[in-house]
């Protein structure tokens, strides 16, 4: 592999498309689910659910982080961001996710020193520039993203860097995957798994849903063939009466994942008694703190936040979205009241967010139904 053009070739992915149809029990629907955000955006970027045959539907789950933070924490940030002498430094995905007090951006325009950062290493330089400041980082994320979290933290507790804290809100994968997983009436045959995940921690980490659920697993890449790919690996495991856990994303994943992100992971962060997930509820275990060891970078521990759990507003059906019972377009606000320039609900704001691909990449109706 040299190049990411290689792994959008049209031509193969009509190919893997026109394989499909003899891997299906005639008169019976599919059911997919891709858990990751990431995934969406390809599928309706390259038009990939166009090509695949009659019978077979995506589903879209919970893995964006940004989408599943419940409003509460938004208020949070939001909270301290507001005191004196505080800078919240954040990824620009969070900037407009709507609180119960507004959002961080407009926070800002309201006098709020909220700053934009690519790496929780920009922020830990703001603090380092600013030494009397109280610099926040507002840390969110599944795996992928806490073990730079907590390298940064180990920095910063190294190089005595004391006014630095993290606002901690990364999210792990399992607990909502298996929330879902328990619902009762749900509907899906297979799961197209997050690769950038699983780059952390493996794509072992997924062997619970075939061993636990009797549904298989494809952990993916993020190409449109990639995704082409795990369909087919998924339908061939349907088809032949397996049911496992695979790796398509080899040239990236392991099966074991990254031990030194994830002894990083283990030395900074405690899991958490429970966390609210919008859409989800409170789900136990199912996101992680600040441990004690690390307690004075823990902005929680620094500031008195609200820390309240809020619903959602009532003409938001981000919930039912990310737990796969509708589509984007069948929510009754998607793409009028609800727009990127004016989201109510988290999923049109992220670029992860299964509104926002509907709404970039046109899709506005279902699959061969025109305006």
């Amino acid at each position: 592999m040299k190049f990411a053009q290689e792994f959008r070739d049209g031509d193969l992915g009509r190919a893997l498309a026109a394989a499909l149809p003899s891997l299906l029990e005639p008169g019976r629907a599919y059911r997919l689910m891709e858990v990751c955000g990431g995934h969406t955006h390809t599928i309706y970027r390259y038009g990939i659910e166009a090509l695949l045959p009659d019978g077979v539907e995506l589903v879209h789950g919970p893995g964006c982080p940004v989408c599943v933070l419940p409003m509460g924490r938004v208020d949070d940030g939001i909270a301290i961001a507001r005191r004196p002498g505080v800078i919240l430094t954040c990824f620009g995905d969070m900037m407009r996710v709507p609180g119960s007090q507004g959002s961080l951006q407009e926070a800002r325009s309201l006098g709020a020193d909220v700053r934009m950062v690519y790496s929780p290493l920009d922020a830990l330089r703001i603090a380092r520039e600013n030494p009397d400041r109280e610099v926040v980082f507002f840390a969110l994320g599944f795996e992928t993203t806490a073990p730079s979290t907590a390298l940064t933290l180990m920095r910063a507790r190294r190089e005595g860097v004391r006014n630095f804290s993290c606002l901690c809100n990364h999210v792990l994968i399992e607990p909502p995957m298996r929330a879902l997983l328990d619902a009762p009436g749900l509907q899906i045959d297979g799961f197209i798994g997050p690769g950038h995940v699983a780059t952390v921690i493996g794509a072992r980490a997924f062997g619970f849903i075939p061993r636990d659920y009797a549904r298989p697993v494809v952990v993916s890449g993020f190409e449109p063939l990639d995704v082409m790919q795990s369909i087919q690996m998924l339908l061939s495991q349907l088809a032949t009466g397996r049911c496992e856990a695979e790796n398509q994303y080899r040239r990236v994943v392991s099966w074991e994942g990254n031990a030194r992100a994830q002894a990083a992971m283990a030395e900074v962060f405690s899991p958490r008694e429970d966390f609210e997930w919008r859409g989800l509820g409170s789900i136990a275990h199912s996101a992680l703190r600040i441990s004690d060891a690390y307690a004075e970078l823990d902005a929680e521990n620094r500031f008195s936040v609200p820390g309240a759990r809020l619903a959602d507003p009532r003409e938001c059906q981000c919930g039912e979205v990310l737990r796969g019972e509708i589509k984007p377009w069948e929510c009754r606000v998607f793409g009028t009241a609800c727009t990127p320039e004016r989201a109510i609900g988290a999923c049109m704001v992220s670029p992860e967010g299964a509104c926002a691909a509907y709404y970039s990449y046109g899709r506005h109706q279902p699959v061969g139904e025109t305006v």
